[in-house]
């Protein structure tokens, strides 16, 4: 298994990931997770951008593991909630990806849930 540390963030960094649609996008990832066989470690989402620490087989590249989940989530969340549909795309095409390997999980997930009060 491998620790990967994602962030990615809505088109044009709009704060749209509150309410409804952040406790949905939760559901969606931890779903979509599950159908990889991944697992999630930690998991913040924030008005603006969102956080994922995430152990996965070292059969999943992590583009393919972040592909999977922006197009995913982005397809349903359009669906559910149209006001989303103003923006060009939801997810922008970019993201960070770290490994943990220098660093314990505990300290990421520290780091993780420290966000939230920032």
């Amino acid at each position: 298994m491998i620790n990967y540390h994602f962030v990615f963030c809505p088109k044009r960094r709009k704060p749209i990931l509150v309410g409804a649609v952040q406790t949905r996008l939760e559901a969606l990832m931890r779903q979509k997770v599950s159908e990889l066989g991944c697992e999630i470690l930690e998991l913040a989402v924030r008005p603006d951008h969102v956080h994922l620490f995430i152990s996965c087989p070292p059969t999943w590249a992590p583009h393919q593991v972040v592909h999977r989940l922006k197009g995913y989530t982005s397809c349903v969340l359009r669906a559910e909630f149209p006001a989303l549909c103003k923006l060009p795309s939801l997810w922008t095409r970019s993201y960070w990806v770290s490994t943990a390997g220098n660093v314990s999980s505990e300290t990421m997930q520290r780091y993780i849930e420290a966000q939230s009060t920032r």
